[in-house]
């Protein structure tokens, strides 16, 4: 199979079989966050777009479950250009019906309506909870990658004086000083652990993953991932 991932052609080799082709797209509020290039959400909308007309080039099929705290879009698994194109509108279009987050029932809702093993590509934050034993039991029955979209400013805060915080999907507020060292020190490191943990269980579980962040182009994290899965087969 040949897919082209903007420039240059990444090659996967696999056995000559069909493949299903799903992806999972997180599109709660803490999605729609960025400080950089683009927004988390904008970013997480292309790269399925580009997953989408990839599988086209190995006659695969592709599916689409649209995500929040509920399934808000499902479209099953088929072949050909004209519905890869549905598949890429609805993920560039769709306009989110709630703001907060429940990956485990996406990964559930999967696995219901999804029996034939699939290569499930599940793109979204992962700012949320209580999603590690539907990982794990989908990691069983699907070929699962974790695509993980990260904003430096979740990583890093800047020095910018007093800054009033929101939570996206709760509403929640908070003041704090960015003026602070001892503020943005204890920030960097608790992103940094969270960040440890959240690798440390798709490595546990079996799970492969690819990071992503929008101040990167994300060519060369899929490339990388790509030829590290080559080697494998």
């Amino acid at each position: 199979v040949t897919a082209r991932f903007g420039h240059p052609f990444v090659k996967v080799y696999r056995e000559e079989r069909e493949l299903t082709i799903m992806l999972l797209v997180d599109v709660s509020s803490s999605c729609f966050f960025g400080t950089s290039r683009q927004l988390k959400q904008e970013l997480a909308a292309e790269l399925a777009s580009v997953l989408a007309f990839a599988a086209t080039k190995g006659n695969d099929k592709v599916g689409l479950i649209i995500f929040s705290d509920q399934v808000e879009r499902y479209i099953p698994p088929k072949k050909g250009k004209n519905h890869v194109w549905r598949v890429i509108k609805n993920v560039l279009e769709h306009q989110p019906l709630s703001t907060r987050t429940d990956i485990a029932g996406a990964l559930n809702y999967l696995n219901k309506v999804t029996r034939r093993r699939a290569v499930a590509f599940l793109i979204s934050d992962f700012i949320g909870e209580g999603y590690e034993k539907a990982l794990r039991v989908t990691r069983g029955k699907h070929d699962l990658i974790a695509v993980c979209v990260t904003d430096p400013r979740e990583l890093v805060l800047p020095r910018a004086g007093m800054v009033e915080l929101r939570d996206a999907e709760s509403g929640e507020t908070m003041l704090i000083d960015t003026a602070d060292s001892d503020f943005r020190t204890g920030y960097g490191l608790l992103a940094k652990k969270t960040l440890r943990q959240r690798f440390d269980l798709f490595t546990a579980s079996g799970i492969d993953y690819i990071d992503i962040r929008t101040d990167v182009p994300y060519i060369d994290p899929i490339m990388k991932f790509f030829r590290m899965r080559e080697k494998r087969l």
